[in-house]
Order: C-alpha cells, then structure tokens, then sequence
C-alpha cells in the first residue's frame, strides 16, 4: 500500500488519543493520529514523524500522523488502518479461491474470510509496533476485542474452518511478536489456548518507508 503525499515533522505532544502537536515547516499543526494505542515510546518530543496530506480539504486536520522514527531503531508504522490493506494484498496473492474482508462470524466481525476448493479460512489481523530489543509484542493498550476475536477463532477451528491470527509487523528487524503480558495478561492466555486449539499464529514481516508498507515475508 502506498500513502499519496506525504511530509516530514518533528513531533511536539499528544493531548489525545486522536491528535497530536506537530513543527512541520517551523509551524505548529494540529493533526490526526491514526493509532488509538498508547505508543509512548515513539511519541516522544522532537521524534522524527511523518504525515499523509488529506485528500479532504474540509477536515478540521490537514494531516494524518503515519509513521515515527525510533532512535537506534529505525522507521515504525503506526497507521492502525494499513495492518488490513497490506493482509488484503499479501492474500490476494496466496492463491484463495475467494478473499472476503470484514465477515461476520458469531458475534464478531472476522478480519478476513477465505476459501480454497471446499476449505473455509478465517483470519484475524493484529499490527505491531511495540518492540524491545529487537521481539515485538501486542497490544499496546488492552485489547477486550482482541481477546473476543482470538475465542471467536477458536470455536470457528472446531467448527471446521481454517483459522489464524496474523500479526503485521509495522517495522523492519523483528521477526515474532509476543504476547504483551503485563499489559493485557488476558490476552496471552486466549492466544496460548488459541495456539492449543489448532488456530496458526503467523508473522507477517513488512519492508516499511516513508510512502508505503508492504508484506515481504511470512513466518509462523
């Protein structure tokens, strides 16, 4: 996936989860971040940042915050949209028959419905941008609807369906993510039973620039 126009800036605060303060051409700007999760260990004063310019030109903010610069790290994604374009476009060039985003299944919305001949698939998608020494680790912030979507899986798996959870790994250098415990201790328990009960847990490792974000390598 490719970001149409985007600008370098020197990030300044954060009074919301929803916007932030950024120097872009020595002038303060108020603009979205698209990312509700906590990242406060990127979004530090005077981090490097990048922004996609709006297409709409009636928005209260010109600007969506994409991607962070971590010192001695490298480039982060933290756009909580790109995860599901870029899962779309690696499917769609893993040979299913059918690729089906958003489908509903029991009390959930499913990232990702596939099928190959008579097999059905479910895929939930989960970004990455936490990272500590070089293993990167979900979520950030509690996740209840993350630890509904990995029990939704499990019962899909004993219904007969084909299931994963697919993390997008929004930075280069990491190849696996953990379960983040002490943030959300519920969610490492419904993954490791989700792994118990047969539903795959893939990396999906991404080459990530300034403009764009794509899958590059997989991992389970």
């Amino acid at each position: 996936m490719k970001y149409k126009k985007v600008v370098k800036g020197s990030f300044v605060d954060r009074p919301n989860r929803f916007i932030a303060h950024v120097k872009i051409d020595d002038e303060i700007q108020t603009v979205h971040v698209k990312n509700t999760g906590r990242c406060r260990e990127l979004l530090l004063p005077d981090a490097e940042v990048y922004l996609e310019v709006a297409d709409n030109l009636a928005r209260k903010t010109a600007y969506d915050l994409i991607a962070v610069y971590k010192e001695n790290f490298g480039l982060i994604n933290i756009d909580s949209q790109a995860p599901n374009k870029v899962a779309k476009e690696w499917l769609e060039t893993q040979n299913y028959d059918v690729v089906k985003p958003e489908y509903k299944y029991g009390n959930s919305r499913i990232d990702f419905y596939m099928k190959k001949g008579m097999q059905e698939y479910l895929m939930e998608v989960k970004g990455c941008t936490l990272e500590r020494q070089g293993i990167g680790y979900f979520p950030d912030a509690p996740t209840e609807r993350g630890v509904k979507h990995l029990r939704e899986l499990i019962g899909a798996k004993k219904a007969g369906y084909e299931c994963a959870v697919a993390f997008v790994i929004q930075m280069e250098g990491v190849t696996e993510v953990r379960a983040n415990e002490e943030t959300h201790p519920e969610f490492k328990d419904a993954l490791e039973e989700a792994r118990a009960a047969g539903v795959k847990v893939l990396f999906l490792m991404c080459k990530v620039e300034k403009d764009s974000l794509r899958v590059v390598e997989q991992r389970e």
